[in-house]
């Protein structure tokens, strides 16, 4: 090596040896920054050369109002009973869901309407009426163009907008509108606790299919209904679900159309109407075979360009197969109808792996009301 390569390499470890020295001075802004020497000022820390493991506080997830704790869980997703005609539609199969909460009922009308009237105030410097009301507004056209004959006038007028149907599902809503509901929902409650200084939640969604399916069954593997046995009737003869439980016989189990969206008993994580009444939006796209999805932690199938949605559940019109906590159907994205509504979902962050089983709702309705809720049965 001649004498001008050695004074090269000599100069090079200089000048690396003074950065190291400058690196290793503004550790100590650092270390005044974020904590200092006991690590104790902020969410950083240093202590003794080490990052300290402490984690922010302030932050509690609390229960959503309307909403119940689903446990996380894993469960034979699929039909519950013989699939004689072999269709491969809802094939057995075992997933993992996470822990999530849910409305403990479906979306009522009073709470839809909420969220109508707040679009239309503020319509002027954001999608317009003529937009609110095509798009988000429920359709109620539905209760005569869904059926051929049929006098659905007085529901026409009165379901959606009268007092007597507050506690009512809310139908006549597109997937599309359930989905933009979800995220009113969440920018409405994420300000309040910005005002508040409080950390965000996370927002509220459609269900995916498995979560949905998880949810119905209540924490009982094969059951066939959320309430667990088999049969559509208890032991008085009482259906157990707003069905139509016999040809021609819309009236047999009370309501000939929905009922409230806290009508009959809860299955065992609180969850109303999970089985009929109206059928439920969910967030996945359909696939013919079920094992398209076939990720077997959390599955989700959002395919944009799938324009087939999931609805699970039954409703008031259905007979008692589709009841069936695993029976399949869908609708197209941009279609309202007057048999499908939707709840919504909030993830569980605190508890992504919890394995307690799901509580009451919080909110308004205390122990003794929810008890007298629960034991609502059709006559």
């Amino acid at each position: 090596m001649n004498k001008y390569s050695s004074f090269t390499v000599n100069a090079t470890r200089g000048v690396m040896v003074v950065a190291v020295i400058l690196v290793m001075q503004s550790c100590g802004f650092v270390k005044s920054k974020f904590g200092g020497k006991g690590g104790k000022g902020g969410e950083v820390g240093v202590t003794n050369g080490e990052i300290t493991a402490t984690a922010r506080k302030g932050y509690r997830q609390n229960t959503p109002y309307g909403m119940v704790l689903v446990p996380s869980g894993s469960f034979i997703m699929g039909q519950a009973d013989e699939d004689v005609a072999a269709t491969q539609i809802n094939m057995n199969r075992q997933v993992t869901i996470s822990s999530f909460y849910m409305d403990d009922a479906e979306i009522s009308n009073h709470k839809y309407r909420q969220y109508v009237n707040a679009l239309l105030a503020d319509s002027v410097s954001t999608l317009g009426e003529e937009e609110i009301m095509a798009k988000y507004y429920p359709d109620t056209t539905v209760w005569k163009n869904d059926f051929t004959y049929h006098n659905g006038d007085p529901m026409l007028e009165y379901y959606f907008s009268h007092p007597a149907f507050d506690t009512y599902p809310v139908v006549g809503v597109s997937w599309k509108a359930a989905q933009h509901f979800s995220q009113w929902r969440t920018n409405l409650l994420n300000d309040h606790q910005a005002k508040e200084g409080q950390f965000s939640s996370p927002r509220f969604r459609l269900p995916s299919e498995a979560e949905w399916e998880w949810a119905a069954r209540g924490g009982k593997n094969g059951a066939k209904y959320p309430w667990g046995n088999p049969y559509v009737a208890n032991g008085k003869g009482c259906y157990l679900a707003n069905f139509k439980p016999q040809r021609g016989n819309f009236d047999a189990d009370g309501y000939p159309y929905t009922a409230p969206a806290n009508a009959y008993n809860p299955n065992d994580y609180n969850l109303y109407n999970m089985a009929g009444n109206v059928a439920e939006w969910c967030r996945d796209a359909y696939a013919d075979n079920s094992n398209a999805v076939v990720w077997d932690m959390n599955p989700d199938n959002q395919n944009a360009d799938e324009p087939r949605k999931v609805v699970r559940g039954g409703s008031w019109k259905d007979i008692a197969y589709y009841l069936e906590t695993g029976t399949r159907s869908y609708e197209y994205e941009d279609q309202k109808r007057s048999y499908i509504g939707f709840r919504c979902v909030m993830d569980n962050l605190e508890g992504r792996t919890a394995s307690a089983r799901g509580g009451r709702a919080s909110g308004s309705r205390s122990s003794k009301s929810s008890k007298k809720a629960s034991k609502q049965t059709k006559a």
